[in-house]
């Protein structure tokens, strides 16, 4: 696996700008040819920086509905399948979990009435309390600019750089620093689905 540079950046950039933008564009902008941009857009799909390709569309063009900033508070056992309720929530467009394990969502809430909506959403007794913020619009603007670009390992958390594996685990790609650590989470992956079959 190579090091990811600043052409990989611009690249990203070009693609989050407008994912349709033609190869032979791309290639011209970052002084490559199409076949190597193509190469490094499958690189980059392959160690899962880019994940899918997608349709940034306005909801409020295609419903109606009261843009809401709301912020839930619940008992830790309850955020991931809370979380997992809300991603498939057709009010919510996105869904952030906090350090302190809330979960906030932007979200366009059909008649503006929060309180019902979430009695409709979520399962009772699951909210501990919550926040409403009343949005007079919402802007979605992600960049790649000025970060620091490194892919970090699965299990210890150092960076990863050419000398680092790549491998499919459970269904989902993960980057490793090195083959030990790939090892490590392999291993401690299989224990847990074994555990999880024992149970069952």
């Amino acid at each position: 696996m190579r090091d990811l540079d600043e052409t990989d950046l611009e690249i990203l950039q070009s693609l989050m700008d407008d994912a349709r933008t033609p190869w032979a564009e791309i290639a011209e902008t970052v002084d490559l040819s199409p076949p190597a941009v193509s190469d490094r857009v499958d690189r980059l799909q392959e160690t899962g920086v880019i994940r899918r390709f997608t349709v940034d569309v306005d909801r409020s063009k295609l419903r109606e509905g009261v843009p809401v900033l709301v912020r839930i508070e619940m008992p830790a056992a309850a955020v991931d399948d809370t979380r997992a309720t809300l991603r498939e929530a057709e009010a919510v467009e996105h869904l952030f979990t906090t350090a302190e394990r809330d979960l906030i969502c932007y979200a366009r809430v059909p008649d503006g009435n929060v309180p019902r909506w979430l009695d409709a959403t979520l399962t009772e007794g699951t909210v501990d309390d919550y926040t409403v913020t009343l949005l007079t619009d919402g802007e979605w603007t992600p960049t790649v600019g000025g970060t620091g670009f490194a892919l970090s390992c699965a299990e210890c958390g150092n960076t990863v750089t050419s000398e680092g594996t790549t491998a499919r685990i459970g269904g989902d790609r993960h980057q490793f620093c090195c083959p030990s650590c790939e090892r490590r989470f392999a291993e401690r992956y299989e224990r847990f689905d074994e555990e999880v079959d024992d149970a069952a």
